[in-house]
């Protein structure tokens, strides 16, 4: 090869060949690129549902992410996977376009900065405090990227972790999620049908347009989303899901049927349930309350499908914190934030099939869950306790007066205790072989018939209704799941101590949603791991010498032995 360069240079005609050879080569270098992933998960390789979504695209892909400027380490090292990841889509298909900007920037032809269209848009910011030589840094970081496909745009979550828990942890699981958070989104702006999702009333749901602002406001934006009236009229055979929020008024075997055919015919169930009679707004003019049943008649409908939802409370101390009285005078009473076992917060962090890398889900007065062994049916537990919890049986006592002490931990042994259960196969109908003729004429005058067998089916239940409404104080709504009491504390960390955590309530909703109304092939991609390599800190610390000559000292005199020895092999080659 060296000796044909050699001729082509002594050829006068040389450079006019080699010049045209080398752009071509440059050009293909530039166009086509080719790499192996040798990593064990197969970090660097698209998934076949994410190739296929590039292949059938039809315009440009515009993405503007919002992670550049002076970020601590681990952020800047999010920033760097991103850049890989979009490299990776930009490989596969030239209509994946990116660029990178500051939220401080401002917007073309505007004063306005980005980071304003960015709140508007939904964006959470993370105020970030590092502390430096020169003192404490603070910057407002939003990691997040905004889509646009042909008229319409999706913003794009880059770190769905809490954002009072930065740590390696955190970023790797921002790593792992991303795949899943660009894809998703492109599936969203490239579908031809939006789902429907209807909210159901009729039974004492919860309609009071502050509490559900955050629930409906989170769901319109990528679905056809309202309320619907279960008792008036048979859920219409388009709709996607039914969605039932803590019904307080008992469901009539009409009712029943109408959803148990629903499910037969494919229907999507999300249910959130409180089995309980228990309201924290009875314990304002009295220190204590009895929980009951409240009879809803949804049990044998749900025993039939697979599942239970128990009569008791979970207590858990892995909780939320309200302010209690604990001395002072009636004129005058002192308060302090204490654990308040009945709002337990469940971390989901393990569960990989809807909750991987949220934060903590926060719930209110919950119920315990069983699972029915039932023929074709797949079980699966998305919500449970902490090590530390306990069942309390009603009829309940609830007291204000019970945390006045610290709770006993020997009674708070319990671990894992369910309380949110996604069931997956094909249903048995609970009125099969025992249907009545009136039923049967109804379904027959909407053109119907009944059906004892559903096809492949999904169905959500959580035994909290309150779990996805909001709060609101004289300000306005609260995010869905924040505790009223302590929502002030989340941006201070801590008060007298106590730490308070901000919950990811609306996230665990989201993805419930797109669990049952999503492609799954899509939804698999969030169940890639990215493993940590880290290296031994204690041994960097004792080898440190050692590596550094093996990796600077090393090199340098390989090369100088190198040139030592060519030298030497030309003296004896071409001596006199």
């Amino acid at each position: 090869m060296a000796r044909t360069a050699r001729k082509i240079f002594r050829n006068k005609y040389g450079w006019i060949i080699l010049l045209p050879l080398l752009a071509m080569v440059n050009y293909l270098a530039s166009d086509f690129h080719a790499r192996l992933d040798l990593t064990k998960e197969k970090r660097y390789t698209l998934s076949k549902p994410t190739r296929e979504l590039l292949e059938n695209l039809e315009e440009d892909v515009q993405i503007d992410v919002f992670l550049k400027g002076d970020f601590p380490a681990g952020f800047r090292k999010l920033a760097n996977s991103t850049t890989e990841f979009l490299r990776l889509l930009k490989d596969r298909t030239g209509k994946i376009k990116y660029r990178f900007i500051s939220p401080l920037d401002e917007m073309p032809g505007t004063r306005a900065i980005y980071a304003d269209s960015l709140l508007s848009l939904g964006a959470v910011p993370i105020n970030l405090t590092v502390q430096k030589k020169e003192g404490q840094s603070s910057n407002i970081i939003f990691p997040v990227a905004v889509m646009r496909y042909k008229d319409r745009q999706a913003m794009v979550n880059l770190y769905p972790g809490a954002s009072n828990r930065i740590s390696q942890d955190e970023i790797n699981s921002a790593e792992a999620l991303m795949e899943y958070q660009f894809v998703n989104a492109l599936d969203k702006l490239t579908r031809t049908k939006v789902p429907t999702i209807l909210y159901a009333t009729g039974n004492g749901e919860i309609t009071d347009s502050y509490r559900v602002y955050d629930l409906e406001n989170s769901l319109i934006k990528d679905y056809r989303f309202g309320p619907f009236d279960i008792n008036r009229n048979p859920i219409p055979a388009e709709v996607d899901v039914v969605m039932i929020v803590k019904p307080t008024i008992p469901f009539t075997e009409e009712q029943k049927f109408n959803i148990d055919q629903f499910v037969m015919r494919g229907g999507k169930l999300l249910c959130f349930i409180d089995n309980l009679i228990a309201e924290q707004d009875s314990l304002v003019y009295k220190p204590e309350t009895i929980a009951y049943d409240r009879n809803l008649n949804l049990t044998d409908l749900f025993f039939r499908y697979g599942l239970r939802i128990n009569t008791d409370l979970v207590m858990d101390l892995q909780c939320e914190h309200i302010p209690l009285v604990v001395g002072g005078t009636a004129d005058n009473p002192q308060f302090e934030f204490l654990r308040w076992n009945y709002f337990p917060l469940f971390a989901t962090g393990k569960n990989k099939l809807i909750s991987k890398s949220m934060g903590y889900v926060g719930g209110r007065f919950v119920n315990s869950m069983d699972t029915i062994q039932v023929a074709g049916i797949e079980k699966n537990v998305i919500l449970f306790s902490s090590p530390n919890s306990r069942i309390i049986s009603t009829p309940a006592l609830i007291s204000l007066n019970e945390n006045r002490n610290v709770p006993e931990d020997e009674k708070f042994k319990q671990n894992a205790i369910p309380t949110g259960i996604m069931l997956e196969g094909k249903f048995s109908s609970l009125y099969k072989n025992r249907v009545s003729k009136t039923q049967l004429d109804t379904l027959a005058a909407r053109g119907a018939a009944f059906l004892g067998n559903s096809v492949d089916n999904k169905i959500i239940v959580v035994a909290d209704g309150d779990m996805v409404l909001n709060d609101f104080t004289p300000e306005g709504p609260l995010p869905m799941g924040w505790n009223r009491y302590t929502y002030r504390e989340y941006q201070n960390q801590t008060d007298a101590g106590k730490l308070f955590i901000p919950v990811t309530n609306k996230e665990f909703l989201l993805s419930c949603v797109e669990y049952l109304v999503n492609n799954p092939a899509i939804f698999a991609t969030r169940n890639k791991d990215i493993v940590l390599r880290l290296l031994n800190s204690k041994k960097v610390n004792e080898q440190r010498i050692r590596w550094q000559v093996i990796n600077i000292a090393l090199p340098i005199l390989l090369v100088v032995l190198f040139g030592l020895g060519y030298q030497q092999v030309r003296k004896r080659k071409y001596a006199a």
